[in-house]
């Protein structure tokens, strides 16, 4: 397998020093069609790195967390957590709306910059997909168990009943409802259509009979013939052009969850296209955080390259500048309405007693980003992904922000409150990690990481005579037949 020798990270920087009109190539190293299937298929069939397991184990803890506060929240009532009168929505709903923002960049990368023609989306859709789907997962949970009882939560579902009730349709509670589970459904359909070609490929590649049957199932019976093309290709592209208006509606509707009250810090038109670019930026820095471990663990260096890790390095760049400069208007809107009961709640952000979050949210957001302007700072993926982690970081703190610093100083100072959470609290935000890396390293255990068959697109051989390569997916007359099936991606 030809990866391993792949070039010096620093050095894809050393070839093309300053001139922006050449590019790295997308996949590097002395790979073929046949190498980059070998990379991808001996990740899901064979070979299991021992930082997996280790991964996995803490995963699998976090989890257990998460479902034993759970089961202890059910049994108990929602009074463990550190909610009260005054901040009646507490982590939660910070919960709710940070794992929803991290399931943004999945479908932009797999969608949007599908329909742009972008090719250096092809090493990283894949699991940014997945992570959006198992973001969405986590995010889904904080709704549920916040209603406080969890088996009314079908409620929410406008299903007919003998009692003639119905959801409360201008509750934008009930939209996020729609919101997200139509943009779940839409991405998970997606993804899943996107994988099909690979799926084959791991049936076609699997020794163990079990492995066989259910790759074989999820396949769909593919069998790489033009007429397959054709149809997967025409229902990637409307899938692609469905999740596309579904990116920047769900966490529009998310943030009308605020911005229909008529409480000061909440009640302002920015928080739409703040809140969606805040996602991607969130988004895009958890996709670097998964990204630039998996390549190293996994011996992806030459497929999710520097390239790759830049690229989305400058996306987060100019998306926190978009939030930066969100965070400077609503300031500005709240000086220029001269109404005083805006203007304290943004004065008690910064000076209040939560001005510890603000200013934390503000390193991270704000100044942490401007780092990735320097080229010396881009050239090191670890400089990258320390950045996204204070993204990450900040990002969950600017929803503790908007969310508890609005309503712990409300309009009469009688029933101003401190929220402060409780170990539920903590232990609740902590195994949510937990149920989102374990789903996430499941995947990356048995399914294809990267989407094979759309590398191969991006590949000079690709362009067959021209580059005087022939394709693979032509079998030589003496491949046995067992390995011609669906030879051609191989």
């Amino acid at each position: 397998m030809s990866t391993t020798t792949d070039t010096a990270s620093l050095s894809q920087w050393e070839l093309q020093p300053n001139n922006p009109s050449e590019r790295v190539p997308l996949v590097l190293g002395d790979n073929d069609f046949t190498s980059v299937t070998d990379t991808v298929t001996e990740l899901a069939l064979r070979r299991t790195p021992q930082m997996w397991y280790v991964a996995f184990a803490c995963s699998l803890a976090l989890l257990s967390i998460l479902i034993v506060t759970v089961g202890y929240l059910l049994t108990t009532g929602v009074g463990v957590w550190g909610n009260n009168n005054a901040v009646s929505w507490g982590f939660p709903i910070v919960n709710f709306v940070f794992w929803v923002g991290i399931g943004h960049a999945g479908t932009l990368i797999s969608a949007i910059l599908f329909l742009l023609r972008q090719n250096w989306r092809t090493g990283i859709n894949r699991f940014a997909e997945a992570m959006t789907i198992f973001a969405v997962c986590c995010a889904g949970l904080f709704p549920g168990i916040h209603v406080g009882r969890i088996w009314l939560a079908y409620w929410l579902a406008p299903y007919p009943n003998e009692l003639g009730m119905w959801p409360q349709a201008r509750s934008p509670l009930l939209w996020d409802v729609f919101a997200v589970s139509t943009y779940a459904t839409v991405s998970l359909m997606f993804w899943y259509m996107g994988m099909i070609p690979d799926l084959a490929t791991l049936r076609d590649r699997a020794k163990n009979r079990f492995a066989q049957v259910a790759y074989g199932i999820f396949a769909l019976g593919w069998n790489g013939s033009n007429r397959h093309w054709l149809r997967f290709e025409k229902a990637y592209l409307l899938l692609a052009a469905l999740a596309t208006p579904l990116v920047l509606s769900v966490h529009s509707v998310v943030s009308f969850d605020f911005a229909t009250s008529q409480l000061p810090g909440w009640h302002t038109t920015i928080f739409p296209p703040y809140f969606v670019a805040g996602a991607v930026f969130g988004g895009f820095a958890m996709v670097l955080v998964l990204s630039i471990p998996a390549r190293e663990w996994f011996g992806l260096r030459n497929l999710i390259t520097h390239r790759h890790i830049e690229n989305m390095a400058k996306v987060m760049l100019g998306t926190g500048m978009i939030v930066a400069y969100a965070y400077s208007v609503e300031f500005f809107t709240a000086w220029y309405s001269k109404h005083h009961y805006e203007q304290f709640v943004f004065m008690n952000r910064p000076m209040g007693p939560y001005w510890w979050a603000f200013w934390l949210m503000v390193c991270c957001n704000v100044v942490a980003p401007q780092a990735l302007w320097f080229s010396w700072i881009r050239q090191r993926v670890w400089m990258i992904f320390l950045v996204a982690v204070l993204v990450n970081i900040g990002m969950w703190f600017e929803r503790f922000v908007i969310v508890v610093t609005s309503l712990h100083r409300d309009f009469l100072p009688s029933s101003w409150a401190m929220f402060s959470p409780t170990w539920v609290d903590l232990l609740m935000l902590l195994g949510s990690f937990g149920l989102f890396f374990t789903l996430f390293l499941l995947f990356c255990r048995y399914l294809p990481m990267v989407a094979m068959a759309e590398v191969k697109t991006v590949m000079p051989q690709a362009h067959g005579e021209e580059h005087g390569v022939r394709f693979d997916y032509q079998p030589d007359p003496d491949t046995p037949e067992e390995l011609r099936r669906g030879h051609w991606f191989t």
